[in-house]
């Protein structure tokens, strides 16, 4: 069981995908930690040995992942925010950021149709 930045790796898979649990690791920088450290793609998580454990988790403790990949990112919306700016203006509003068209799509973001013209509920039959 090998646990890297608090996240338990699965340990069937191999280390390439297993290092993708970690937030803010993905395939390129997976491939890229385990080229530096040379070690195989092909390996299991569960068949690392002690010392690639250890060099593993010094080289991902670098990179930003988790709980400080999160609060940066939030910094970096709420700075955009404070100075006014038109994407700061759509994530207050909770509208697509990067010029998508927001009329009829964007329900992912905007989230679940409003009721109609009153804004009242219909009552249901119980």
């Amino acid at each position: 069981m090998l646990r890297i930045s608090g996240v338990v790796l699965p340990g069937n898979k191999r280390i390439e995908i297993a290092l993708t649990a970690i937030k803010g690791i993905g395939r390129p920088l997976s491939r890229k930690i385990l080229n530096e450290l040379t070690i195989g793609f092909d390996t299991k998580a569960d068949q690392i040995n002690e010392t690639d454990q250890a060099r593993l988790r010094g080289r991902i403790e670098k990179e930003l992942t988790e709980g400080e990949l999160t609060r940066k990112v939030s910094l970096d919306i709420k700075r955009l925010q404070d100075i006014g700016t038109w994407r700061g203006y759509r994530h207050r509003r909770k509208l697509p950021a990067r010029g998508q068209t927001s009329r009829r799509n964007a329900r992912t973001k905007r989230g679940k149709k409003k009721t109609g013209l009153s804004g009242r509920t219909t009552l249901t039959k119980t």
